[in-house]
């Protein structure tokens, strides 16, 4: 076997083009705008669902820091009262990884139930503050 790097002359260089299913947005904000559509329209079907399922489905793009954004769309989705938390199930892309499974909160009640997070939250931002300020 030869140790010797071959001499290339440019005609090989050309890579291929990143695959178009898991393009990187790169502005976070953008990205969820693109996104939030079709896990709004899962949430409609009343299934439940996984975030990577419907992802995978629709071919979605990834965030720009793709490791660590993901999951802070159903955070959202759960505090705009689009969704609601399921159960557990296995992930499609690493088979013996736990994820949250999904399901749809009805249209009529997504703004009660998005109120009531935000009132919740908002209880809950108090009680530390107090808690801070006795101790």
């Amino acid at each position: 076997m030869s140790h010797v790097q071959p001499a290339f002359d440019g005609m090989h260089l050309e890579a291929p083009a990143p695959a178009a299913t898991r393009r990187i947005v790169d502005d976070y904000e953008a990205w969820v705008d693109e996104v939030t559509p079709y896990y709004v329209a899962a949430a409609d079907t009343g299934q439940p669902f996984t975030v990577d399922a419907v992802a995978r489905q629709h071919q979605l793009p990834d965030p720009p820091l793709p490791k660590t954004q993901w999951g802070s769309l159903p955070g959202r989705l759960l505090n705009d009262g689009i969704i609601r938390h399921h159960g557990y199930g296995g992930s499609a892309r690493a088979k013996q990884s736990l994820v949250h499974v999904w399901i749809g909160v009805p249209a009529a009640h997504r703004e009660a139930v998005a109120r009531r997070r935000r009132e919740e939250r908002a209880a809950k931002a108090a009680a530390r503050a107090a808690e801070r300020r006795a101790a």
